[in-house]
């Protein structure tokens, strides 16, 4: 009990100095007990209880042999700790002996989730895009031997492949422009636009641009746009989400024979709200929280022939994002889709 007493005088000395670091930082006596948390790890793991052993409270191998093996080389230890339950999270987790402390240790917890988080999606990104490239290209690079070997003087071959590979070029450039676009708005993501951009005029520009293709495709544009309604935007990333929402309904709920865009007021506090709706196939509901996911797709095949890069979505996202407005999308299987936009002046 002296030894305890002793610590937890000497954890009082030091415990405003932990209470100020930003990370979850935890105070051991000689014998492991917690002596003192920190602010920051009473929110982060509220689990750990002062006053009792630590492997009570944490039952981690690789946390507890570096507390053991700073305790008995005297030299500060550094590990990762990656939990799973009752959520993925990593730390990098030092532990340091107080000189002249009697034992007592620091241990400090930097978190590395949101870094690893966001090391998983740009690896998974790098993946996903360099799958997309290689298909066309493949297939590209497959037919040139042809047209160069085997059909060099095949007329009709000639003219078929050219096609084929022309369409797969299309393909390539139509990723290429969608990862460029996505990564300019991503670098402008934390500046919200300032500009005044007329809806009722916009969605009447979308429609006409996309009028022959709804055609083409057998659907009728329905526009309802009651009155003027001026928003804080990028008109050209405005366009392009609407444009996106649009050529989406065309093409995935086409089948419905119909779309509807339509202009009204917001809601939640917004000013203003675009919904667009078909009348195709819809999807599953446990698809619609993924569809803004860079190259999600629920039929990948029929994505690509229908000429989708399985980006679109996930630029409209950012857009609005970064219009610090708000997107919902609701679908049924059978029932179509519909997709809302909320923005502000």
């Amino acid at each position: 009990m002296v030894v305890l007493a002793k610590s937890e005088q000497q954890a009082g000395l030091i415990g405003s100095f932990a209470d100020a670091l930003p990370d979850p930082c935890l105070l051991l006596d000689r014998r492991s007990v917690v002596i003192h948390r920190n602010r920051a790890a009473d929110v982060e793991f509220p689990g750990i209880t002062v006053g009792q052993v630590l492997n009570i409270s944490w039952r981690s191998p690789v946390l507890l042999g570096a507390v053991e093996s700073a305790r008995s080389s005297g030299v500060a230890q550094t590990v990762e700790l990656h939990q799973t339950v009752p959520n993925e999270t990593w730390h990098r987790v030092h532990v340091a002996p107080l000189p002249g402390s009697d034992g007592v240790l620091l241990v400090t917890l930097q978190s590395l989730t949101e870094h690893k988080r966001l090391e998983q999606l740009r690896s998974d990104f790098i993946a996903n895009a360099s799958h997309e490239l290689r298909t066309p290209l493949a297939s590209v690079m497959g037919f040139i031997d042809t047209l160069l070997g085997p059909a060099a003087k095949d007329e009709v071959a000639r003219e078929r492949f050219l096609r084929i590979m022309q369409q797969q070029a299309s393909r390539m450039a139509a990723l290429i422009d969608d990862l460029l676009s996505l990564s300019r708005i991503e670098m402008r993501q934390h500046l919200k636009p300032t500009g005044a951009v007329d809806l009722k005029l916009l969605l009447a520009e979308v429609c006409d641009g996309l009028e022959q293709h709804a055609a083409e495709s057998g659907v009728t544009l329905e526009l309802t746009t009651p009155g003027p309604a001026v928003v804080a935007g990028d008109r050209n990333e405005l366009y392009e989400v609407f444009e996106n929402l649009v050529d989406n309904a065309i093409k995935y709920g086409g089948d419905g024979g119909q779309v509807e865009i339509g202009l009204g007021p917001g809601r939640l506090g917004y000013d203003f709200a675009v919904t667009v709706t078909d009348h195709g196939a819809g999807v599953a509901i446990e698809h619609v929280p993924r569809l803004t996911e860079r190259f999600y797709r629920v039929d990948a095949d029929s994505s690509r022939k229908k000429k989708g890069t399985g980006l679109g979505l996930a630029i409209v996202k950012h857009i609005v994002n970064r219009h610090r407005g708000q997107m919902t999308i609701r679908s049924r299987p059978g029932e179509g889709m519909r997709v809302e936009v909320l923005l502000s002046t």
